[in-house]
């Protein structure tokens, strides 16, 4: 088990590649349980996370800040506690001394389903307010499809091979998740 003593700061783990030479994120943090760091680019702190499956979280972010997941700091533990994650996710942040990361639109945009409703064009706008219920969905999904398009292109041009699937039932809302 963990304890203060053990726990890593942020500054001693080693930087790791968001997409690995393949251009996929690494199987092996498929289900394993943890606490992860994501950098842009320039290696600015953006987000700390922690999941019971880390691969599966970060194939989310790549998909809802793709200019954003360029590089990884990762403390796997061994026994699952929330108490432990919590901990060192704020040890790490106050470590970053950047507060900011943690507000609720920095967290929304990392978390919460991609939102192509705030995408949709003045033209759209009116076509939906005369539309009805099928005309709106229709509607919803063509704009949730562009937006994805739009991702799918920025994860195409960072070399992505990961497998990305989108849930189609959350188009009909003009959201955007991972299946």
């Amino acid at each position: 088990m963990i304890t203060n003593t053990q726990l890593s700061s942020l500054k001693s783990l080693d930087y790791l590649p968001y997409l690995d030479e393949n251009g996929i994120i690494a199987e092996k943090l498929h289900k394993e349980i943890g606490v992860y760091a994501i950098f842009d680019e320039t290696k600015q702190l953006k987000f700390i996370g922690y999941s019971r499956d880390i691969y599966a979280s970060l194939k989310q972010h790549l998909v809802r800040q793709p200019k954003q997941c360029y590089w990884l700091k990762i403390e796997i533990i061994e026994r699952p506690s929330r108490t432990i994650l919590e901990e060192i996710k704020d040890n790490w942040t106050q470590e970053n001394g950047d507060l900011s990361i943690n507000d609720e639109v920095n967290q929304n945009l990392w978390t919460q389903p991609i939102d192509a409703k705030i995408h949709i064009t003045e033209e759209e706008k009116e076509t939906y307010n005369n539309s009805d219920e099928l005309g709106k969905i229709k509607l919803l999904k063509k704009v949730a499809r562009r937006v994805q398009a739009d991702i799918e292109e920025t994860l195409n041009q960072r070399g992505n091979k990961t497998e990305i699937r989108f849930n189609p039932k959350l188009k009909e809302q003009g959201l955007l998740d991972l299946k």
